[in-house]
């Protein structure tokens, strides 16, 4: 007992120092918590190098009077916090080049947008006096600063709506590929540190650079009186007529580069010809070379419906990644089209069938893993009860007529013993039933799964004639594909166990075979009714599934 009596002071001090130390420890871990952002020291290179500094003091006041979202906020604190204060866009010689590249690039787009939301006219007055005379301007400390803090402030609120786009969700207007945060501090660091002669680099891809290449080709349509409507006195115009609405038409299809040289008559000529199949590629019609019913209601769509169209794809074009994967395949619902790109250029394509209006096909990403050869078919179950229950009442042979059966649980069970008729319309059976492989199978001979929530995936189909219809909306959601095996061995193709010769070896059977996809291949199922293709062309399509219009309401307010 004496012992412990003599070293219980000794430890007590020592547990008390540790307890502090510990206190002082936790101290400094929220006072560097409280600090937020650390400096960036990649910024602090010599050519960066700033004298002029703000204080935070500034730019709460600033805060203050400039109408922001706190994001918006968040992203300014941040900004200066990560440059000790330095002024970025003002320099003891003067305002930096970088001004000018981000003004003139606000303008340009508030041009293509038709966007006054960013017109700030002590902004442009505080500019114009900075160059007017750099001495005067660098002694008013408070106009620097005021400068300072409404360029860094629209550039942010620039970029949010520039490169992010609407604040809704697009999984509420039904596009479920998820959409990547994108990173505007490096994105101003970039600007303000642009050398002469260097170009920033905006965090879109290359379909929105190319949409908005043409934008602004309409906006010139546009702003030159448009095009005249089309008025046919006949149902089709064809090659050798004559008819006074020839005239308007070579107009127009003169400004969308259609055709190349106007005569200005009104035959219709084999270069007018030409020109039209070329206006009905682009609008997804039969090309006929004729000018019928269909080609002249796309033809009399207002530029500025056209203009709408376009901004309304910007848009979604703003939730697609910067850079996608080199090797994907991509499903454009609206152009009935499946584009393999291999190496990020586009292989080839195919013809696909979508889903009708009332059983849509799913925006979303997956990745295909896995192709089944001669697949069972499992029939949903909205098709049993809307479909078979009734088929099978009024036919007791309906199932084996169709190569169908019934299980229950995992177990065939024969479908003449079962009382179909207690069962109601439209109600749910105990049953799940498929359809048996075979040359009359509804997926056809092969099948390409990609997990998803959505119970959608890519197949074969022994209807083969809808593949050459224009409008190709048939199916309840899945994907019909018009060249499944040229699909499967180009899939195949690093795989040296796979060849054309044992696919068609299983395939000439009625057993169903699984083979894995390694590495999987992402895939793409999108919605766009305008972009431009890999020649350069500018496409425009219907509105299948009316989300445009839903799009428009958000962006315009109407459509």
């Amino acid at each position: 007992m004496k012992t412990i009596k003599k070293t219980y002071p000794l430890f007590l001090s020592l547990f008390c120092a540790l307890f502090f130390l510990i206190i002082i420890q936790g101290c400094n871990k929220e006072k560097r918590k409280k600090r937020g952002i650390l400096p960036d020291s990649s910024i602090y290179q010599s050519q960066n190098y700033n004298d002029l500094v703000l204080d935070s003091a500034s730019i709460t006041a600033f805060l203050k009077t400039f109408p922001i979202s706190d994001t918006i906020q968040e992203e300014i604190h941040e900004f200066y916090t990560r440059r000790n204060y330095q002024l970025a866009w003002i320099t003891k010689n003067g305002l930096t080049h970088s001004v000018s590249i981000f003004y003139n690039q606000l303008q340009a787009y508030q041009k293509d947008f038709d966007d006054n939301s960013f017109d700030n006219a002590q902004m442009e007055n505080l500019i114009l006096a900075a160059q007017a005379d750099e001495k005067k301007f660098q002694t008013q400390k408070s106009e620097v600063q005021q400068l300072e803090l409404l360029l860094t402030a629209t550039f942010f609120k620039y970029a949010e709506k520039a490169y992010n786009g609407i604040t809704k969700n697009p999984f509420d207007l039904e596009w479920f590929i998820p959409r990547k945060k994108k990173n505007y501090q490096t994105l101003l660091d970039s600007l303000v540190s642009l050398s002469k002669g260097e170009k920033i680099q905006e965090p879109v891809n290359q379909y929105y650079i190319r949409l908005k290449k043409k934008l602004r080709e309409y906006r010139d349509i546009q702003q030159k009186g448009g095009w005249q409507q089309i008025v046919a006195n006949k149902k089709v115009i064809a090659l050798g007529d004559s008819d006074s609405c020839i005239v308007n038409v070579k107009k127009h299809l003169l400004l969308t580069g259609d055709l190349q040289e106007n005569d200005g008559n009104i035959a219709f000529t084999d270069s007018l010809a030409k020109a039209v199949k070329r206006f009905q590629f682009r609008m997804g019609l039969s090309k006929n070379g004729e000018l019928d019913l269909a080609t002249i209601k796309e033809l009399n769509q207002p530029v500025e419906a056209r203009i709408k169209q376009i901004m309304i794809n910007m848009e979604r074009l703003r939730w697609v990644p910067v850079e996608l994967e080199k090797d994907y395949l991509l499903i454009n619902i609206p152009e009935f089209r499946l584009h393999v790109f291999e190496n990020g250029k586009q292989a080839w394509a195919m013809n696909v069938v979508v889903g009708k209006t009332a059983t849509q096909t799913s925006i979303f990403k997956g990745h295909l893993s896995t192709i089944v050869l001669n697949p069972y078919w499992g029939i949903p179950t909205s098709i049993v009860k809307n479909e078979i229950l009734q088929k099978l009442k009024r036919n007791a042979d309906y199932l084996s007529d169709n190569n169908m059966e019934v299980l229950s649980g995992n177990t065939v069970v024969n479908p003449n013993k079962i009382n179909w008729k207690k069962y109601k319309d439209n109600e749910n059976v105990p049953f799940t039933f498929r359809q048996k492989p075979g040359d009359d199978n509804a997926l056809g001979k092969i099948k390409f799964l990609f997990p998803n929530n959505f119970s959608i995936y890519l197949h074969d189909t022994p209807s083969k004639g809808l593949f050459n219809e224009s409008k190709r909306a048939f199916s309840h959601g899945c994907i019909r594909v018009a060249e499944p095996n040229r699909l499967a061995l180009y899939l195949l193709r690093k795989d040296s166990t796979w060849n054309e010769n044992r696919v068609n070896k299983i395939l000439k059977t009625d057993k169903e075979y699984g083979i894995r996809v390694r590495p999987t291949v992402p895939v793409y199922i999108v919605y766009f009714t305008t972009w431009v293709d890999s020649a350069g062309q500018i496409n425009f399509r219907k509105d299948l599934y009316d989300l445009d219009t839903k799009l428009s309401k958000e962006i315009f307010g109407s459509m």
